[in-house]
């Protein structure tokens, strides 16, 4: 195949293949982008959802409880005469009660300005809070202190001190009514607390004179002199009456007012809030941990974090609703939710589509990857068999050459009468055919050894004696060159069993190409060592050597170090690949090291006869 088609090949596939991928990396994207706002609008849909049965149970509690309250209002009316006195007893009770109550508030009113004064960072903490992160030991490194900027609404950026915690832990109740306060040391380059201490202050007011004064308010208001529910209406109904409008109008609006009355903190109950946001993003197939923080208008009020280690919250996507809507004025509260695992959540979503689709690319992937592996080979095998073609035709030409010459002189009357010039023809003539049939033969071999056809003997060699025997029989064409065998050998237990034709082919390939393929005056050393249970052979030459690019190569079939059209050292590229198959059939091991222009080293070890 012509190099132009190869690349053409390539630059299709690998076309098609980033055309494949980015249709799938498109397609996977809109996918996800697609299942993030289906995310997001079923959590804002839960959000809205909760809010509003929050505020309709609220409604429904209160409205519980003002029609118990009005049932009794109606009672006491019918004593009020009897209880005018006992009233007005209570009343006094209660005023003093009051003025008492009043002035320990005034007292802790000014205790608490102070301590503001002095520290203006200091947070008003709920003693169950102390008590469950504060109190206990070992606990403060789950207490978070941080710096929060704001934009006021006159556009100037201030800061305020949060307290929270970086991990839930079970709620510890108050073990008395002292109010506590944490004073934060703040480092004013980095805005973080570097340490806090606590700060005590009596209670805010006296429980047993709230209590008292509760209870006479309750009376109080169950005795009162004035009765405005008459005729089975309630105090709604009256105002209606009086006013000249429907009573659901002026109910709600009543409603709206008392409840916007109590505090925010009071209005709430973390764990309902909780609860009915699972049930609602359950039935939203939503079913991973969650984040809950609850705010008024400046302050954490509750939070529940149930996942820990937020690597990036500023990229965290807050779902956020408003609480108790139908309050007089703005929502009192404001409800969020997170998911810090977003991404993962969305991801998983999407397995059953992403896994297939990966699949399915790395599929085409490793296709793509070997076909251009079976290419490039085939191309190499190609040019190696070419190459393989060439080098043999240029064995065979010269003895086929040699033998034409000498049959033409056979011819000649001249040559014919001179009995001596006829033998040594017919010499020649049989000389270069066992060259030629010595080539033959070596690519039978090779092809045997490629089908497993090739039967090896086994029986008992003496390496030693066989290397002997091949050095000597190696030692006429090595002074030619001028070159000289040095020999260690040193294996006490050399021993082995194979088929000694083929293991003195072995040797003498090794050899054979120690000598061609040094320059001037080779020097070959063959060495032999036990090595535990096995023998241990190393031919060394001081030739040209070849670089580390081709050390894994040279024992594939046909391969032979590219010289150009330099064809000065004959061969086939099938010595060393048929070295390497007859020792691997005897349970051997060779390897090769060279260095280009200092020369090689094989070494072969063999297992020897137990």
């Amino acid at each position: 195949m012509k190099k132009s088609s190869i690349v053409l090949i390539i630059s299709l596939m690998t076309l098609a293949l980033l055309g494949v991928a980015a249709m799938q990396f498109y397609f996977i994207r809109e996918s996800y982008r697609q299942k993030s706002q289906l995310f997001d609008e079923s959590v804002n849909a839960s959000l809205t959802a909760v809010a509003g049965k929050i505020e309709r149970r609220e409604v429904i509690d209160f409205a519980k409880v003002q029609q118990q309250t009005n049932i009794k209002k109606y009672q006491f009316e019918q004593e009020k005469q009897r209880h005018l006195a006992e009233q007005l007893k209570l009343q006094r009770e209660l005023e003093n009660l009051r003025a008492e109550q009043y002035a320990i508030k005034e007292k802790f009113k000014e205790a608490e300005d102070q301590l503001k004064e002095t520290f203006p960072s200091v947070i008003s903490i709920e003693n169950s809070f102390y008590e469950t992160y504060i109190n206990r030991k070992n606990k403060e490194n789950v207490l978070s202190i941080d710096v929060i900027k704001y934009n006021s609404p006159d556009h100037v950026v201030k800061e305020y001190v949060e307290i929270g915690a970086t991990k839930f832990l079970p709620r510890v109740n108050a073990k008395d009514d002292s109010a506590r306060f944490v004073i934060p040391t703040i480092d004013p380059v980095l805005k973080q607390a570097i340490e806090y201490k606590i700060a005590t202050l009596p209670p805010r007011s006296n429980k047993q004179i709230s209590k008292k004064i509760i209870e006479l308010e309750d009376q109080l208001e169950n005795m009162s002199g004035q009765n405005l529910i008459g005729n089975g209406k309630n105090v709604f109904d009256t105002i209606a009456a009086i006013g000249g409008k429907r009573s659901g109008i002026i109910e709600d609006v009543a409603i709206g007012m008392e409840l916007s009355k109590r505090p925010f903190r009071e209005r709430l109950n973390i764990n309902l809030i909780q609860n009915l946001l699972k049930e609602e993003l359950s039935e939203r197939d939503i079913h991973y941990p969650f984040n809950i923080e609850v705010r008024d208008s400046s302050n954490i009020v509750f939070r529940i974090q149930t996942i820990d280690n937020i690597i990036k919250p500023n990229k965290i996507t807050r779902y956020s609703t408003a609480l108790f809507k139908g309050d007089i004025g703005s929502p009192p509260g404001i409800l969020s939710v997170y998911f810090p695992r977003k991404s993962t959540i969305i991801v998983d979503n999407m397995s059953y589509l992403l896994l297939p689709t990966l699949a399915l690319l790395f599929l085409l992937i490793g296709c793509f990857a070997y076909t251009l592996l079976i290419i490039f080979k085939q191309k190499k095998v190609s040019e190696m068999k070419t190459d393989f073609i060439n080098n043999m035709t240029h064995e065979f030409k010269t003895p086929v050459a040699t033998i034409m010459i000498a049959s033409e002189s056979l011819r000649d009357p001249e040559i014919i009468s001179d009995e001596r010039r006829v033998k040594r023809l017919a010499n020649i003539i049989y000389d270069e055919n066992v060259r030629l049939g010595n080539h033959i033969e070596r690519v039978l071999d090779i092809a045997r050894l490629e089908k497993e056809t090739l039967k090896l003997e086994k029986t008992p060699i003496h390496i030693n004696d066989l290397l002997s025997a091949v050095l000597d029989s190696m030692q006429l064409q090595l002074q030619k060159v001028g070159g000289k065998f040095e020999h260690h050998f040193d294996a006490k237990n050399d021993v082995v069993v194979g088929d000694e034709l083929h293991l003195s082919n072995v040797f003498f390939n090794l050899v054979d190409n120690a000598i061609k393929y040094s320059k001037d005056n080779p020097h070959i050393t063959v060495k032999t060592k036990n090595t535990k249970d096995s023998i241990h052979i190393t031919i060394i030459d001081n030739g040209i050597g070849m670089a580390k690019d081709h050390l894994l190569k040279i024992f594939d079939q046909f391969y032979r170090i590219p010289t150009g059209n330099v064809h000065n050292v004959k061969g086939f590229g099938l010595g060393l690949s048929y070295v390497y198959d007859i020792i691997k059939r005897m349970n051997g091991k060779i390897q090769v090291k060279s260095d280009k222009d200092k020369g090689t080293q094989f070494d072969i070890v063999l297992p020897i006869k137990n």
